[in-house]
């Protein structure tokens, strides 16, 4: 049933249950799969990263901020208080404006094995972090599954040839605040902030952020002269990151962090057919194998989060 609203009727919302948590964030990674290939054309027709970063984030952000007036009551953005909005300002600095700049900034002087393997580890931190600030309790077949995945990483992104400088430390500093995220915005949707708020908040003032660092480097000036196709490619990659903020959320406030952060690890399979047809040709037996495993341990990890909550929690301890 619709709920009334000031201004009108609330569409039917989904419910707040793992199975729906796991069956959103599945697709969230198609999502992101979907992404990381659309970007790696889109990120070479504008020519600064953070200038692509900010429009694409604009868009984005737009887009979350009408849906968040259109969907969510008045009167429950109201009743949220200052912890929520300085939670929510959190979120917009550490997760929607200065780890991209760290991320891009570190991809441009770190070496490519180290930049993709240490932003794998993205659900790693999520998992560590999740049990001491969220309560979440690990079984030994969930344990057994995170370190299989990990593995399944480490094959698909071998860490060989690692060095370390100022941009490694940049994109694992990235990482963390986006692991940081996750547990700070998992803590604000179980208080019944609302998602689309938060996927509002997060890209709405991350924007804010991101503009007056294009106008202390004095790289504004770009913007004004893009082309219409460039433009045209920042809007279809901002479109795709709105649906992934507030698809991802809305798993986040179903399922726990890290089952969510785990399942978006089947994203890079993902990534990886889109690329395999496009290029008409199959990837290294080893990286195939690897998302194999990645898929399998997803799966598996999927499966018993949704099999534990209705059986019961104390059979995933």
């Amino acid at each position: 049933m619709t709920e009334t609203r000031e201004g009108g009727a609330t569409p039917p919302r989904i419910p707040i249950a793992t199975k729906w948590g796991v069956g959103l964030a599945f697709v969230v990674a198609l999502i992101s799969g979907l992404s990381v290939f659309v970007n790696g054309f889109a990120v070479k027709q504008v020519p600064d990263a953070a200038v692509y970063t900010t429009l694409k984030n604009g868009v984005a952000a737009v887009i979350l901020i009408a849906l968040a007036l259109l969907l969510v009551r008045r009167s429950e953005i109201r009743a949220l208080d200052r912890r929520a909005w300085a939670g929510m300002t959190v979120i917009g600095v550490i997760g929607g404006s200065v780890p991209f700049l760290l991320f891009f900034s570190g991809l441009a002087i770190a070496s490519a094995p180290s930049a993709a393997f240490i932003h794998k580890t993205l659900f790693a931190w999520v998992v560590l972090l999740a049990v001491p600030f969220l309560g979440e309790r690990l079984g030994a077949f969930p344990l057994a599954a995170f370190g299989v995945l990990l593995v399944g990483q480490a094959l698909a992104t071998p860490p060989t040839g690692l060095s370390w400088g100022a941009g490694e430390t940049m994109i694992l500093a990235a990482t963390l605040m986006w692991a940081i995220e996750v547990i700070v915005a998992r803590r604000l949707l179980v208080r019944d902030v609302p998602s689309p708020v938060l996927g509002a908040a997060r890209l709405g003032i991350g924007l804010v952020v991101l503009v007056g660092y294009l106008a202390v480097t004095g790289r504004l000036t770009i913007v004004a002269g893009l082309t219409a196709t460039q433009w045209a490619w920042a809007l279809g990659t901002g479109a795709l990151l709105a649906a992934y903020v507030g698809t991802w959320l809305a798993a986040l406030r179903r399922a726990e962090a890290s089952v969510v952060a785990s399942v978006l690890v089947i994203g890079a399979p993902i990534t990886v057919v889109l690329q395999a047809v496009v290029n008409g040709s199959l990837p290294a037996p080893s990286v195939v194998a690897a998302q194999v495993v990645i898929t399998f341990a997803v799966a598996a990890l999927a499966i018993v989060a949704v099999w534990s909550t209705r059986r019961g929690p104390g059979l995933a301890r």
